[in-house]
């Protein structure tokens, strides 16, 4: 078991948000670290391209996401590193499969050439067919880490929802589609939902369904929480986008760690191409505020995904 399973946390309100973010973003390192097929495991290259995939980059914000969701409501450390692994899993083969020629054709990932272009077209399809198996596999053993099979059901159910076709690849078919048309703001922020939104939000209520397990907390305070929590993943999941889009024209590939300008050259449908770069930065000031307004009730419990949505918004890559 790796030491990211078995090393106890200190809680959220109890570590400067800084100290916060860097501790379990190493945890959700090692964890993944342990959790991906050694690289030279047979059959090697589809291990060696899996682990380039994931490992050594990212903001692993919805693994940051299910930590502090989960937290709040007092879930063992060892179901959330699997919740947190699972869905970064999810994110990594969807990366992998955006980035291929028939999407969006993209040469660069997190400062590094896309995984296509490292391994070849095929080996970047079965990477990523990999790597969402293997979240599913990962997150179904969360009972042997302090999750109950009730909540765990629900959590497996929760990430195949927010990941098919009503979620993110339904967002992505979208967008595909979009491609030149001129989409009015309640069709752009379905599509975002989906696409960009339905992950994230799956990210917070995977965290608060770990809390929610037998014996970890009354029905009906688990039952506020998740409100509050729902609440503020429809914030933070939205804003998300609105900033992509926003960096999208601001930002410069050696910042953002991936190609920059690419919406504007494809003629996709964005927050700054419907409503305007100052439009568009309101926007996410709003949806900051409306954040931190839905987790208010929960209190210094709260305060790491409080944190989280001032990153998401604030970022600059």
């Amino acid at each position: 078991m790796s030491q990211a399973s078995t090393t106890a946390v200190a809680p959220a309100s109890s570590l400067p948000f800084e100290h916060w973010l860097a501790s379990r973003g190493q945890r959700a390192e090692q964890a993944l670290e342990h959790l991906l097929p050694p690289a030279a495991a047979h059959p090697a290259r589809l291990h060696e391209a899996m682990r380039y995939a994931v490992l050594g980059g990212g903001k692993r914000v919805r693994p940051l996401l299910v930590y502090a969701a989960g937290e709040a409501g007092g879930a063992p450390a060892a179901a959330l590193d699997r919740a947190a692994c699972a869905v970064e899993l999810v994110h990594a083969y969807s990366l992998v499969h955006d980035d291929l020629p028939c999407m969006d054709d993209d040469v660069l990932r997190r400062g590094r050439p896309t995984v296509h272009v490292r391994y070849g077209e095929a080996l970047a399809m079965l990477v990523g067919d990999a790597l969402q198996s293997l979240a599913f596999e990962v997150l179904a053993a969360a009972p042997a880490h302090g999750t109950s099979a009730s909540a765990t059901a629900a959590m497996v159910a929760e990430l195949a929802r927010a990941a098919g076709s009503t979620g993110m690849a339904g967002g992505q078919a979208i967008d595909l589609a979009s491609v030149g048309a001129a989409l009015g703001r309640e069709a752009l922020e379905d599509m975002h939902r989906r696409k960009t939104g339905a992950l994230l939000r799956a990210s917070v209520r995977l965290g608060g369904l770990c809390a929610c397990g037998d014996g970890a907390a009354p029905t009906e305070a688990c039952a506020r929480r998740m409100q509050a929590l729902d609440r503020y993943a429809d914030a933070v999941g939205l804003a998300f986008q609105v900033v992509d889009d926003i960096l999208d024209v601001e930002g410069d590939a050696a910042t953002l760690g991936k190609t920059a300008g690419k919406d504007a050259q494809r003629n996709k449908p964005t927050y700054v191409s419907a409503l305007g770069l100052d439009a568009a930065r309101r926007l996410a000031g709003q949806l900051r505020e409306q954040a931190h307004a839905a987790i208010a009730p929960l209190g210094e419990a709260a305060r790491s995904l409080a944190g989280l949505a001032d990153l998401i918004v604030l970022r600059k890559s």
